[in-house]
């Protein structure tokens, strides 16, 4: 009597079974080399449209202030800001404790051109060093191209120093934009979002970010303290000098990461 159950490994005559094995691994393509770009319109591209979209608002936000400075809008908003950090009845004398004008003056040399110059070069010199061509070139260019444009700007609309109350350190230089408020923004954001990159968790990033921005808001907020500029020139720096630094991060970074 023959069995009649069939051979649950069935093979073809003289071909020995091959034996059973976990499925070939995936690799990632390859271009010469390098990882493969990611395709458009995926993931990796979406925080990309979402720094396009934050360029577009801060200028578009700087191009309102221009507005709004040239048609006199912010006329009543500058004044008032002035005066209230003033004590009543003597537009002399800052409001605060004795020492708030000297603290005020050190915070304001955080964000000089000598202060500015000093951290920009050291920085492009470490990155040099380090092999890090590419991101010493994105530094620099955002410092000096920032320097330039800034000066450009208050040469071209040429707008007088604030008259309402006297000036508590030295200026040489017209008034609008605040070159304080914008090259503070332009070094401090492009150093402190290189540094955060280096950071794998985000309680370093946040704080990073946090001092990075935290810097030039208490440098140009030490501006219109010492009298020395409108509120309105420190919110076209602000604005200008976020938005330039992001562009020179995105044309620089376009096809590759920064490095």
């Amino acid at each position: 009597m023959t069995d009649s159950k069939a051979d649950p490994n069935p093979c073809p005559p003289g071909k020995a079974p091959s034996p059973a094995g976990p499925a070939p691994i995936a690799r990632p393509r390859t271009v010469r080399g390098r990882p493969a770009p990611a395709a458009p319109g995926g993931a990796g591209s979406r925080p990309r449209v979402g720094l396009i979209a934050l360029l577009i608002g801060l200028l578009s936000a700087f191009g309102a202030v221009c507005i709004a400075v040239a048609t006199g809008a912010t006329g009543a908003f500058d004044a008032a800001i002035l005066l209230a950090l003033r004590e009543p009845g003597d537009v002399a004398q800052p409001i605060g404790p004795p020492w708030m004008l000297e603290t005020m003056r050190d915070f304001t040399a955080l964000g000089s051109t000598g202060v500015l110059t000093l951290l920009t070069v050291g920085a492009a010199l470490y990155l040099l060093v380090s092999g890090r061509r590419r991101t010493a070139g994105l530094v620099l260019v955002a410092m000096v191209g920032g320097l330039v444009l800034n000066n450009l700007l208050k040469l071209g609309v040429a707008r007088p120093r604030p008259d309402l109350v006297p000036h508590a350190v030295a200026v040489f230089t017209k008034s609008f934009p605040s070159g304080h408020a914008m090259n503070s923004a332009v070094v401090y954001l492009t150093l402190g979002t290189l540094l955060a990159r280096t950071q794998r968790a985000l309680g370093p990033r946040s704080l990073v970010m946090t001092l990075a921005v935290g810097l030039p808001v208490l440098i140009g907020v030490s501006r219109i303290y010492l009298g020395v500029h409108w509120p309105s020139d420190v919110l076209a720096g602000w604005t200008l000098g976020a938005g330039w630094a992001l562009a020179v991060w995105l044309v620089m970074s376009r096809g590759q990461g920064a490095q």
